[in-house]
């Protein structure tokens, strides 16, 4: 599989974007990466640090802002790695693409360069959050569409379970509503009308869940708006690195707490391992006619190489396809 990554989005590009892809062809054998961007950057920055051929570039002289209108931005910089990166997509060079930039601008690139599966609506963006018995929840939507109808939420609930039985190999996914309480009668209009759809669908509809349960590993796919998806996405986020910070500050405290700490390093080392959301990669944008991963604007190389890695199975496991078989 070839693997285009934007080298110019995010925060901390183009560093840390070289870095994971160095890191990815080094961990899969399967990938191939095309880095996009100005070359004349990005090039030797690679050969400082890997000497193989599983890595080669494509010229793109500018970048989309995140402060630029998103539509007004695709339309005047066709040299931008963004833009470049979709065409490359649209035209089968690549099987899958990853970038950290805009999220206006990645959504804008897929809808109107790559176009979207027949028959969706809206895509959504769909990460995967680690629970508590060592598997993941995909979470659909994560910020792609704010104001949304129960139709779409049966779209997206559909695409997550796709995502889950490709990716993740689960033949009937279990699929649960974000909502304010585990009552079938709970939520506002747009929950309760999507509520309806859902448990009427053919899918695995186990109910509602609160946002306390969305980690708890007893739903495969929980669907919401992108607004409260957004919201319970950066809230999981958050509480995970306040919990790593407050355990490091506390095991520094004392000596006794030094030497509990080394005791429990294992224990505390699997935590980590397991609630760092960095370790899953970005947010799969699905319904679109190729694979993409969105990534943080703030990723570092360890959720570059997640990314390449996840979109090189979104890839291989036909992803497309299966949402193209789903909807039908």
């Amino acid at each position: 599989m070839k693997i285009a990554v934007d080298g110019f989005g995010g925060d901390n590009s183009p560093s840390e974007v070289v870095k994971g892809c160095i890191n990815a062809v080094n961990q899969a054998d399967d990938i191939e990466i095309v880095l996009v961007g100005k070359q004349d950057v990005l090039e030797p920055m690679v050969r400082e640090r890997y000497s193989g051929d599983k890595i080669s570039f494509v010229n793109a002289e500018s970048v989309i802002s995140c402060e630029e209108d998103p539509v007004m931005a695709i339309r005047r910089k066709k040299d931008s790695s963004l833009v470049v990166l979709f065409n490359l997509l649209k035209d089968g060079v690549v099987d899958g693409g990853v970038s950290a930039g805009s999220s206006g601008a990645v959504l804008s690139c897929g809808c109107f360069i790559c176009k979207r599966i027949k028959g969706i609506s809206r895509p959504c963006l769909i990460p995967e959050l680690p629970t508590l018995k060592d598997s993941t929840v995909a979470l659909a939507d994560c910020g792609a569409n704010v104001n949304c109808t129960p139709e779409y939420l049966l779209q997206f609930a559909k695409m997550g379970v796709a995502y889950m039985r490709a990716v993740r190999k689960i033949e009937n996914p279990r699929v649960g509503i974000l909502n304010n309480g585990a009552e079938d009668t709970k939520g506002n209009e747009l929950t309760k009308n999507t509520f309806a759809l859902l448990k009427a669908s053919d899918l695995n509809f186990v109910g509602s869940c609160e946002a306390r349960d969305l980690l708890s590993g007893d739903f495969d796919v929980v669907v919401c708006d992108g607004f409260d998806g957004n919201i319970a996405l950066k809230s999981c986020e958050g509480t995970a690195n306040a919990i790593f910070k407050l355990l490091k500050e506390g095991m520094a405290k004392s000596l006794r707490a030094k030497i509990g700490a080394a005791l429990l390093y294992p224990v505390l080392k699997s935590i980590k391992k397991k609630l760092d959301y960095s370790e899953k990669g970005g947010a799969g944008l699905v319904g679109i006619q190729k694979p993409f991963v969105k990534c943080h604007g703030s990723s570092k190389a360890k959720t570059f190489t997640a990314s390449i890695l996840q979109c090189n199975e979104m890839a291989k496991a036909d992803l497309c396809g299966k949402i193209t078989d789903i909807i039908e």
